[in-house]
């Protein structure tokens, strides 16, 4: 079985769709002949070996919101001989290269989330959106709710099939080293610590979580880096809390997972639908950590179960996050039941070998209909 997964880019480049688009390729190498195409972020063409599998990238001529300018993708998808082409959506470029190559093989769209901000561009390019979407025979989702909540997705649900998005986590073992660390890490902030992880961006909601922090007696971390980030400094100033806020920034692999190690409670504090999942909760689930999350319409309550694995709140309610935090804070015994719960059930429906059985038992599938 000879696969070719498509996204706009590929590692190095970071982010939540390529991220999945490689635990696909890692998991998928030893199983079956899989190759990668994606856009440069130069204006040349290269071939190159990833993780043991070939990685052709088109050149670039910049981008359009987000989007590469990668003409060469129609080209590649001419030239493919792929009995699968696993395309992830939003792609633009590749969604319209796929349509006027019109490879020969089977058409998988991983759809991982709506578009949410090009609402102009959208009305112009939804009619190839949904003429792409009646060309795919399948159509994996990481979630239930993003079926129900796509206007896209509700007219073809019957080609959809859920699969669980999962995350590595041979990076977070509480190893003696890690485990030293978060020692330290906790003499350092606790008794009582909140850890969030992510961009400081406008979706992730941070504004709305350091308000709650103001009625909650413990310490919040946060980690990442952003164009907020010197706005919501500034904001902790402002409510005096200040003392009660650390702000980390990037952080490696290690140090991060001692971080996820240290803390009572991580907080996914989310406001808009661009959140479509949220993979750091399957993190700190890992980690035996509950999550305190938004009852966003996409899969970031499915993979936070509300009373199971943590705690899922309305966005943009400080008071409610508020109470949350100090529910679980506050509660040891419920704090540790949801955190064995949530690791259990990451074990039994997120981890990565389910994620890859399940996707290689949808390529079986649509290889064998007509």
């Amino acid at each position: 079985m000879k696969v070719l997964q498509v996204n706009k880019l590929y590692y190095p480049h970071i982010g939540g769709v390529e991220n999945v688009v490689r635990m696909f390729v890692v998991g998928l190498k030893d199983k079956v002949d899989v190759e990668v195409l994606a856009a440069n972020e130069a204006p040349c063409a290269v071939v190159e070996h990833t993780d043991g599998v070939r990685v052709t990238k088109v050149a670039s001529l910049g981008r359009l919101r987000s989007t590469p300018m990668a003409p060469g993708f129609i080209t590649a998808l001419k030239k493919s001989k792929s009995d699968i082409c696993h395309l992830h959506f939003p792609n633009p470029t590749g969604e319209l290269a796929y349509l006027i190559a019109k490879p020969k093989g089977k058409l998988i769209v991983s759809y991982h989330s709506d578009i949410i901000r090009q609402k102009t561009l959208l009305k112009f390019y939804r009619p190839f959106l949904e003429k792409f979407l009646d060309r795919a025979d399948r159509i994996i989702v990481s979630s239930p709710n993003l079926i129900e909540s796509s206007p896209f997705l509700r007219r073809v649900k019957d080609k959809c099939t859920v699969i669980p998005f999962s995350v590595p986590t041979d990076w977070l073992a509480l190893t003696p080293q890690i485990q030293a660390r978060a020692d330290e890490l906790r003499e350092q902030y606790g008794p009582k610590i909140a850890f969030f992880l992510g961009r400081l961006i406008y979706y992730k909601g941070v504004d709305y979580l350091i308000k709650a922090f103001k009625e909650v007696d413990a310490k919040l971390i946060i980690a990442g880096e952003g164009e907020l980030e010197p706005e919501l400094k500034k904001l902790t100033e402002e409510l005096g809390i200040a003392r009660k806020v650390a702000f980390v920034g990037a952080l490696p692999s290690k140090e991060l997972a001692a971080y996820y190690h240290a803390c009572d409670v991580f907080v996914l504090p989310s406001v808009e639908s661009s959140e479509a999942y949220g993979l750091v909760q399957l993190e700190a689930h890992a980690c035996g950590k509950p999550v305190i999350s938004t009852n966003l319409p996409t899969g970031v309550p499915f993979v936070n179960k509300d009373g199971v694995s943590g705690l899922v709140v309305p966005p943009k309610d400080v008071a409610a996050l508020a109470d949350a935090l100090s529910r679980l804070l506050g509660d040891d015994a419920l704090r540790l039941k949801l955190g064995a719960q949530a690791k259990e059930r990451f074990e039994n429906e997120f981890a990565m070998d389910v994620m890859i059985e399940s996707l290689l038992d949808v390529y079986k599938e649509v290889l064998q209909e007509r």
